[in-house]
């Protein structure tokens, strides 16, 4: 076989640039497969938490790529414990949005969930995986002073999913599409953050971590706005509660992510200076999102 290309003509050799970007970007996918394999094999061990149908491979592979391409410059064992973080959130928003019958068992979720936050042993799936989280950021030494940031943001993320639960049931008037991005936290994003941040984070970034929750809670509203505008077809078919759903023009939505996402930029430019990581990684976080909803969505078949 000739080194000639099928469509004819002289092979054309690649640009160095473009062999430098093209390695980046594998070494990334390659942070990407441990992460998944890594997720795959936590998951495993919690059969009744994490059921093939809709926590299927390509869920896990969604998340470890959104974490390699948020933070490219950390390791996979650094990782490990951001990736699991997203998947306890996806497993608290399956339990609340999907299998909870009533509020009282939301209710039990969120006792369940603050109780290990606090220190607590339980004997339910969804609190171990959250314990083995816990220790291994209480290995941490930033830990000690971080946790009641961390236990608070849980509270929020949990508060937050419960609401939303009341308003797609119709136990409580569905909001405005204000009052409905004032409770973004429900998609978990800055609880995530903030675990990230404590693991992976220096002395300074610690000591900037009120402010880093500030920024990432306005890039989790831009974030929601993405979501709902990829999602909006499973979340009808799913019976979830969508922005689309709250306004009479879908343009409106659009309208309010491009001032969102300014608003982001203005913030994170704000923040570079101090926290020039963090905003990094809020940036590729938002980059990303908005370029993996185009096309796909994380979640399996229901």
């Amino acid at each position: 076989m000739t080194g000639t290309p099928v469509g004819g003509g002289a092979a054309r050799q690649p640009d160095g640039g473009q062999l430098a970007e093209a390695a980046e970007q594998g070494r990334i996918c390659a942070l990407a497969a441990r992460g998944q394999r890594d997720l795959q094999r936590r998951a495993a061990a919690y059969p009744d938490l994490f059921p093939s149908r809709p926590f299927d491979a390509t869920l896990f592979s969604s998340i470890a790529l959104a974490m390699a391409f948020s933070a490219p410059w950390c390791t996979a064992e650094e990782l490990a414990l951001t990736n699991r973080a997203v998947l306890w959130g996806f497993a608290v928003d399956w339990q609340v949005d999907h299998l909870a019958t009533s509020r009282s068992e939301i209710d039990l979720v969120a006792k369940t969930c603050l109780a290990v936050a606090d220190g607590a042993t339980v004997d339910d799936p969804l609190g171990r995986f959250l314990a083995d989280l816990r220790d291994d950021l209480a290995a941490d030494p930033a830990f000690a002073g971080l946790r009641g940031l961390w236990r608070d943001e849980i509270d929020r993320t949990l508060a937050a999913m419960a609401r939303e639960w009341e308003w797609k049931t119709g136990n409580a008037p569905r909001p405005t599409l204000d009052g409905y991005l004032d409770n973004a936290d429900n998609l978990a994003a800055t609880v995530v953050n903030v675990a990230h941040w404590i693991h992976t984070g220096s002395p300074d970034s610690h000591r900037h971590l009120p402010r880093l929750m500030t920024v990432s809670d306005e890039v989790q509203r831009a974030l929601r706005l993405v979501n709902d505008l990829g999602t909006y077809q499973r979340d009808r078919e799913w019976g979830d509660l969508n922005a689309i759903m709250l306004v009479d023009d879908r343009a409106e939505i659009d309208r309010r992510l491009a001032t969102q996402l300014d608003h982001c930029r203005r913030l994170l430019a704000e923040l570079r200076p101090s926290c020039p990581r963090e905003a990094d990684y809020l940036s590729r976080q938002l980059g990303f999102t908005s370029g993996f909803y185009r096309l796909t969505d994380f979640w399996g078949t229901r």
